[in-house]
């Protein structure tokens, strides 16, 4: 009896003591992922983890193949640094730490984070015309998502046509493998890693948002129309995605397709033919010598990995059934300030100049053409399909210009809403060239605040409603309301530029432009 008396009470004491230990506080330093532990360093209320490996590099033979699983290792792993940059192919400044071996990301998590917590995850895609960036950028520092019980996590992945090649050799080589968007692959293998990992951070496998912008935007309207991403993520965020990039045909007769690309591609660099010998000498290249301009570099309609392009695919019904954010910045044409869209307006020209109120500028007109061309007439065009589909889809537009910069510049330009989402706004002026960004002001951080609080608040409870700002409707075709951070403030703008976007969708339909 006594002994029977003794094992109940040991058994209640150790199940009281593992009860405790599984509610014990997480060391906000370390985690344990598949492939090993990490020790990464806490700031504040945010812990960090850098350089994750999340495939293996993709060297020698590993070239143009998709990412295989990262390696295993022993003992503790330091987190505390980033990884390389993958090879930028365009211009880098001196001592860039860039390399092939680049397939890392990295996570920002709340240090006060408590076993079993299932915070909301957010993973970031950087832009760069898919030839340049990387996820370690100072802007797309996660800290203050964290600061907000989010999970924050940036990717690497492959660029220019380490990234996105197809040559006939490499069909040849693994048959049926994929092939050609090997950057896109590298996002679907940390979208995987994520799934398998992210809980060891705080994270909630199930309740994953992917953003990104420019080349990153469109990666996330690719994600949508790719099957392959499915079950990768719960929400997604478009930001300057350029919605109606069809894609670029992997062969066929058209003058453009990513085979000939690639033939064309190999021949500058002294390869010719397209056996196994060629693919060799192509794997035999330096990554310097491989890092050379290679024209326009764009997804590929490989038939697998991206089989449409996200127009398409809304149309069709056959984008990933996910809420939706998509939106963009009032001089996307900052990006293309040369483009003369108005040129190939043909019997829509006068309308068109009407419609944006500039009939002694034409370079306004242009640049106003140019970026609802690009961006915000797409966006418009996949919320609207999105909603058709019986899913919730939200638009976004950002116009907001410190005032000090509003008599100089037309608008806020491609890519400058990214220091507002991700609250990176300067301090103090800071100079990059010839490019001077002056200390944020109140103003500035006003917007700033309620860009991060829409985001986390889609994140958190899928509905940016929930920000604590003006209500943010989600798109119906008998409204078009846009949630725009202007120079007022935040507002809703119902029937967003209806006249002129209307007059952008004709020029489509007509194939002008």
């Amino acid at each position: 009896m006594r002994l029977r008396t003794f094992l109940a009470v040991a058994s209640a004491a150790l199940a009281l003591a593992g009860s405790a230990a599984a509610l014990s506080p997480v060391a906000p330093d370390a985690a344990r992922v598949a492939e090993g532990e990490l020790h990464g360093s806490v700031a504040g209320e945010v812990a960090s983890f850098k350089g994750i490996p999340f495939a293996a590099p993709p060297l020698g033979d590993l070239r143009w193949r998709p990412p295989q699983p990262a390696k295993t290792w022993t003992g503790v792993r330091q987190a505390n640094a980033y990884g390389p940059m993958c090879m930028q192919m365009r211009a880098a400044p001196a001592g860039t730490n860039q390399s092939e071996d680049c397939l890392t990301l990295n996570v920002w998590t709340p240090a006060n984070r408590k076993p079993g917590a299932k915070l909301p995850v957010m993973v970031w895609i950087h832009g760069g015309s898919f030839t340049g960036g990387s996820g370690s950028n100072a802007i797309y520092d996660g800290t203050h998502f964290a600061e907000r019980g989010v999970v924050l996590v940036t990717v690497n992945y492959r660029l220019g046509r380490l990234g996105f090649f197809y040559h006939p050799a490499l069909a040849a080589e693994h048959p049926g493998e994929p092939l050609a968007n090997y950057g896109m692959m590298d996002n679907l293998a940390a979208l995987k890693w994520v799934q398998a990992n992210i809980a060891a951070f705080g994270g909630d496998p199930a309740n994953v948002t992917v953003f990104g912008e420019s080349a990153g935007g469109i990666l996330i309207n690719d994600l949508m129309a790719s099957p392959q991403a499915r079950g990768l993520f719960a929400k997604a965020i478009s930001e300057s995605g350029f919605g109606r990039i069809p894609g670029l045909p992997l062969k066929g007769d058209g003058p453009d397709t990513a085979e000939k690309q690639g033939l064309a591609y190999a021949t500058g660099l002294g390869v010719t033919g397209a056996g196994p010998d060629s693919l060799k000498a192509l794997r035999a290249l330096s990554p310097a010598r491989l890092s050379v301009p290679a024209g326009q570099v764009t997804p590929i309609l490989d038939g697998v990995i991206l089989p449409e392009g996200p127009a398409a695919a809304f149309a069709a019904g056959r984008e990933l059934k996910v809420p939706y954010i998509a939106g963009g910045n009032s001089w996307e044409a900052s990006l293309f300030p040369k483009n003369t869209p108005l040129d190939r307006a043909g019997p829509l020209r006068d309308k068109l100049i009407a419609a944006y109120g500039a009939p002694t500028d034409l370079t306004n007109v242009q640049w106003d053409l140019g970026t609802e061309a690009a961006v915000i007439e797409p966006d418009r065009l996949l919320a609207r399909l999105h909603t058709k589909n019986g899913q919730k889809a939200w638009v976004y537009y950002m116009s907001y210009i410190p005032a000090a910069q509003r008599a100089s510049v037309h608008g806020m330009s491609h890519g400058g809403e990214l220091m507002y989402v991700f609250n990176t706004l300067p301090d103090h002026d800071m100079t990059f060239g010839t490019r001077t960004i002056a200390a944020a002001t109140p103003a500035d951080r006003k917007i700033s605040e309620a860009m991060i609080a829409y985001w986390v608040a889609f994140a958190k409870a899928t509905d940016p409603d929930s920000a604590g700002g003006p209500a943010w409707p989600a798109y119906t075709p008998a409204d078009e309301a846009v949630l725009e951070f202007g120079a007022d403030g935040v507002n809703v703008r119902p029937s967003f530029h209806k006249a002129s976007l209307d007059l952008v969708e004709q020029l489509e339909s007509a194939g002008a432009r």
